[in-house]
Parts: structure tokens; C-alpha cells; sequence
């Protein structure tokens, strides 16, 4: 079973004459399959520990693992590559590149990584029809809706087969309805393809589909759903 390390994490940082501490020795471990959930008021080092455990940003001492590397001994060049083959990413913002159409965007990661093949094309094509958007293929990302966007978005992140998923607040800038709309959608891709979900989030009702939530407070990460 893959697995995904958090050992000791802390992050602080500098500001000023000061040094503010956002994390505190942050123990977590994520397998496959896991849904997790992190909660916590705006500012608390949500975004900051996702990106530490995504490999995109250092913590300032402990160290996370995918296994058995330790991403403070890889190469950048490494660190991509394992970004690349093992995690996805879904942020508040969907990021489409918006000179591509939706399609292309998706295809993106696929490039990246130099798979790029007709049976990955029967898999995007598979990916946007379950999330619906398989009619908007040719649309540039601006002719979209906002839902739209988060499920092409949703789409690109899971065309590389991640073994983790990362949401960083994936409904925060969307109506009721699309918003769960989306969470619906993220359960579905995550049992279908057997992703983990990383979540950080502030709303409630998104946080009871979770199997762990977590809630970062005063820097320290307290579970709260045992």
C-alpha cells in the first residue's frame, strides 16, 4: 500500500524582526484510498500543508516520505517527476491555461510526462464525459461556466493516474448548487480510479464525507472525527 509520510513537519516564517510559526510537529499518515479532510480558520497553515506534503514547498525541519523517498534528499528534478506521476492538484481557482481548450488543458499533464498516446485520449475522453463536460471540449476555458472550469480542472488532475489528490478549498469560489455538485464528483473519480483525497476546507457539509478530518489550530493538527 503507497503511502504518504508527514514525520516532525514545522513551518515557520519570516516576518520582519519575527518568526511566525504555522506549523508545529505535524504527524500524519495518508495511504491510498484515504479521504482526508483539513480544517481550520483562514491563515491557520492549511494551503502551507498541502503544499509541504505535495512536495512544493519545504517545511523548515521534519520531512515528508512517499514511501520510502525523502523528498528533502531528492533532486528538484526528482521532486518533479514524483509530483508528476503521483499527485494531482485542485485549487480554489481552476488555473486553465486559457489559450488551450478545455481538451487541451487536460491533455497538458499527459505532455508533461511524454504519455501522450490514443489510449490516454479514450481516458480523457471517459473523464470528461463523467464529469460532463465532454461536450465543451473544443471551448476555450473563458466560454465556460464556473463549474465547468473546477470539472476540467478536476479532470486534468486525475488524467496521470495520481496515487493522492490535493484539493486546496476545490468549491470555495462556487454556488450551492455547482459546489455540490463537485464534491459529489471528487468521491465518484476518487473511488472509481482508488485516489486518496487531501482536502483542505472550510465548509461543513463537505467535511462529513470524509473518512479523517483533521482541524489545524495553533499550529498543531488535532483529528477530530475519531
Amino acid at each position: 500500500m503507497n503511502k504518504l509520510i508527514c514525520n516532525d513537519v514545522c513551518k515557520s516564517f519570516r516576518i520582519g524582526e519575527d518568526n511566525l510559526n504555522v506549523l508545529n510537529n505535524i504527524n500524519l499518515t495518508i495511504e491510498q484510498n484515504d479521504t482526508v479532510a483539513i480544517t481550520g480558520v483562514s491563515g491557520a497553515g492549511k494551503s502551507s500543508l498541502l503544499q509541504i506534503l505535495a512536495g512544493l514547498d519545504k517545511p523548515s525541519s521534519g520531512n515528508i516520505f512517499l514511501n520510502d523517498k525523502d523528498f528533502s534528499l531528492l533532486s528538484n528534478n526528482a521532486l518533479s517527476k514524483i509530483r508528476l506521476e503521483n499527485f494531482g492538484f485542485v485549487y480554489q481557482f481552476h488555473h486553465l491555461l486559457d489559450d488551450l481548450s478545455v481538451e487541451e488543458n487536460i491533455f497538458m499533464p499527459l505532455m508533461l510526462k511524454n504519455t501522450f498516446n490514443s489510449s490516454n485520449k479514450i481516458i480523457a475522453k471517459d473523464l470528461m464525459k463523467t464529469l460532463d463536460i465532454y461536450k465543451r471540449k473544443d471551448h476555450l476555458p473563458w466560454k465556460l461556466s464556473g463549474g465547468e472550469k473546477q470539472r476540467a480542472a478536476l479532470a486534468r488532475a486525475i488524467i496521470n493516474n495520481p496515487m493522492f489528490l490535493f484539493l486546496d478549498e476545490p468549491t470555495g469560489n462556487l454556488d450551492i448548487e455547482n459546489s455540490n455538485n463537485i464534491q459529489n464528483l471528487i468521491f465518484e473519480i476518487s473511488k472509481k480510479y482508488g485516489v486518496a483525497l487531501i482536502t483542505a476546507t472550510h465548509d461543513n457539509e463537505f467535511i462529513k464525507l470524509f473518512d479523517r478530518v483533521y482541524r489545524l489550530e495553533n499550529s498543531k493538527l488535532n483529528i477530530c472525527n475519531e
